[in-house]
């Protein structure tokens, strides 16, 4: 019986089906992470530059889209040389960063859209007492927690992970997670489940939470035209990206825990990597498209950049 010191690196199997289509496979994913660092920088740059977007749904939406480059950039650039390389092996220490950024990634997630809903609930339910509520320094208060409660939830599922006694090497998925590695133990992993059915329910209380919420924003934009407006504008956008996250990752859950084993293995990879593709492009296309500051001022910004661009050929 091996141990956790034994181990020193691991196979992701699942890249046997990648072989005939490497190349087209690699394209795709290089235009996905371009495109992926080019909304989500848009998006933070536009509220960073900007002071009249320095207010609580902005400042929740900038940190939402830098989640998006964390979380990505745990996945992404392993993957592309994954796609070029006829051996995918990942070490054991690479492993188990890997595993925390894309878990912490998806807490993180799910808190600040837990944090937009109540921003939003204050902001149409309760509009004049809104500025009292989520002043700027409160607003910072709750998005540093959005952070350090969801990393260091990481932190401990990971200190977990590491201290099992693993028999084996071999990982199904096109990278690494925490079920994969569970299940090669050879230890007890009652810990394990025990804190990770804790943290799945937590998270699921955000979720519940968040709809909670809104069915308080339904009852009171249905009162008057301006709050219809505004749950138009900034809330359908975070239902949206709220489904969006949810829908993916309980897919990619349920799968690695009950999915069956006659399932083809391309269907297997495109719902382990769906919530690390679809998400960081959508939501910020969502927002970047729906919300009218947001849009506004990247063309506003666009433009001085065309025009910048023409005075420096001209000179």
């Amino acid at each position: 019986m091996s141990n956790t010191s034994s181990i020193i690196v691991f196979s992701l199997s699942a890249f046997s089906e990648t072989v005939n289509y490497r190349v087209t496979l690699f394209s795709l994913t290089l235009l996905s992470y371009c495109v992926i660092l080019v909304v989500n920088v848009s998006i933070i740059l536009t509220i960073i530059l900007d002071e009249n977007l320095h207010e609580p749904m902005y400042i929740c939406l900038c940190n939402l889209c830098i989640n998006e480059l964390y979380g990505t950039a745990g996945f992404y650039p392993k993957f592309t040389s994954d796609l070029l390389s006829d051996i995918q092996v990942i070490s054991y220490a690479g492993c188990l960063l890997q595993i925390y950024v894309i878990y912490s990634y998806a807490m993180v997630d799910h808190s600040v859209l837990t944090l937009m809903a109540y921003d939003r609930y204050v902001a149409i339910c309760r509009p004049l007492e809104y500025h009292s509520v989520m002043p700027l320094r409160r607003t910072a208060v709750l998005v540093i927690l959005s952070w350090f409660i969801p990393l260091g939830c990481g932190i401990m599922s990971i200190t977990l992970t590491f201290t099992l006694k693993l028999c084996g090497s071999h990982i199904q998925k096109l990278y690494c997670d925490n079920w994969s590695i569970v299940k090669l133990a050879c230890s007890s992993t009652t810990a394990n489940n025990i804190v990770g059915l804790i943290l799945i329910s937590f998270y699921c209380c955000h979720v519940l939470f968040i709809l909670g919420s809104y069915v308080q924003l339904v009852k009171s934009a249905v009162k008057s035209r301006e709050s219809r407006r505004k749950f138009t504008q900034t809330c359908v956008p975070h239902l949206l990206s709220l489904f969006n996250v949810s829908a993916a990752l309980l897919f990619d859950l349920m799968y690695s825990r009950y999915g069956s084993a006659s399932v083809p293995q391309s269907v297997k990879n495109f719902m382990a990597i769906q919530f690390l593709l679809i998400p960081p492009i959508l939501n910020p296309v969502i927002y970047g498209l729906v919300l009218t500051k947001i849009r506004g001022r990247i063309i506003y910004f666009c433009m001085k950049a065309g025009q910048w661009s023409i005075l420096r050929m001209n000179v």
